[in-house]
Formats: C-alpha cells, structure tokens, sequence
C-alpha cells in the first residue's frame, strides 16, 4: 500500500507500506494490501505502520480522518509528531503540548483584548453619533 500522512502545510510521510494500524472513535483498527476501501475519523492517539522491512514507524496524531481507496491510505491531521518508542514519543507530546498551551494561552489574551478594544471603540463611535 502506498502512505500518505498529510499536515495541513506538508507531506510528511509518502512511502510504501505493509500495515498501517490506526484508532477511531469506536475503536482501534488495522488496514493490510488487501483490505477493502474504508474511510474513518480518527482520534487522537498512536498511529503507526509498518514498512515492507518490517520496521514499526510511531506517531502520535490529532484529529483527522483516514481514506483507503485502492492500494492509497491517505490520513490528514493538523498535528503528527514522530517518535523513535512510545516512551520518547510521550515526552514529545508533552513537551508540544506545553508549549502549544501557552501559545494558546497567548493568542486568546491577544483575541481577547482586540474584542475588548473593538467593543470600546464601537460605543464611542454610537456616544459620538448622540453626542
């Protein structure tokens, strides 16, 4: 089968593939060559694969959805982060996700003083239109 693990700005994986193992909402499952074409939304969780050297490649993914049509497994996600065990892949995560939450943070203290700054200046604008 032919892997395509896409992010909304890259391709980040595009390779020949064996197994592909992957979890949605009602379950974890495992796609082989000959499986019949199957769509699903997945979780965030482990997705893995297997190359034709028998090698397992580990990423822990966000949301998506997974398309097998044919010999083609296309998975889109917004985050995917590769790791080496599942060991080091947790620390990744929770690194990431540290620093994804005070960006985060960031951003809605950011959002929340544009609103606050528009709502001031739209009751000027109504006081300016009395006045």
């Amino acid at each position: 089968m032919r892997l395509k693990l896409l992010l909304p700005t890259e391709v980040l994986v595009d390779t020949e593939v064996s197994k592909v193992v992957a979890e949605a909402e009602n379950g974890s499952f495992c796609l082989l060559p000959r499986h019949v074409d199957f769509v699903a939304v997945l979780v965030p969780s482990i997705f893995y694969y297997t190359d034709h050297n028998h090698k397992e490649y580990l990423y822990a993914i966000d949301h998506g959805s997974l398309v097998k049509c044919g010999e083609q497994v296309s998975v889109s996600t917004m985050n995917a982060i590769q790791g080496d065990d599942l060991h080091s892949l947790e620390r990744t995560i929770e690194e990431r996700f540290i620093d994804l939450d005070e960006h985060e943070r960031a951003a809605r203290t950011a959002l929340g003083r544009l609103e606050a700054g528009t709502v001031r200046r739209f009751m000027e604008l109504q006081e300016q239109r009395r006045g």
